[in-house]
């Protein structure tokens, strides 16, 4: 085999383990279970997850739109938002400790909390 060869087949099996580890890092499932609701910046909710009874409820945006957050089974989605492109909603229940659910239109955020506060 041609010395190029073994290059090319040595980066390609690098860059494949590299997007094996990336996948597991950035998809880890959170342990946590304290979560943030933030809107501009400040955080207006939070909600331990382990002790919240299953529920929804709407989060108005200054704009004048709506968000409906949804509690069940304790997990935490945007079940509902009058956004133009529903990405929030689209990406379902908050899972990972480094990928929010996030609705840019009306700078609404759902994240892990840092540190659970009990």
């Amino acid at each position: 085999m041609p010395k190029g060869v073994k290059i090319v087949l040595v980066i390609t099996v690098i860059l494949f383990a590299a997007a094996v580890v990336a996948m597991f890092v950035f998809n880890r499932q959170a342990d946590r279970k304290t979560v943030e609701i933030v809107q501009n910046g400040e955080v207006i909710y939070t909600l331990d997850l382990a002790s919240e009874k299953d529920r929804s409820f709407n989060i108005d945006s200054p704009d004048g739109g709506y968000n409906t957050v949804t509690i069940s089974g304790g997990t935490i989605c945007i079940s509902d938002a009058d956004c133009p492109d529903h990405t929030c909603i689209k990406t379902g229940v908050l899972r990972s400790e480094t990928i929010p659910v996030v609705c840019l239109p009306h700078r609404l955020v759902i994240r892990f909390a840092e540190e659970d506060s009990q």
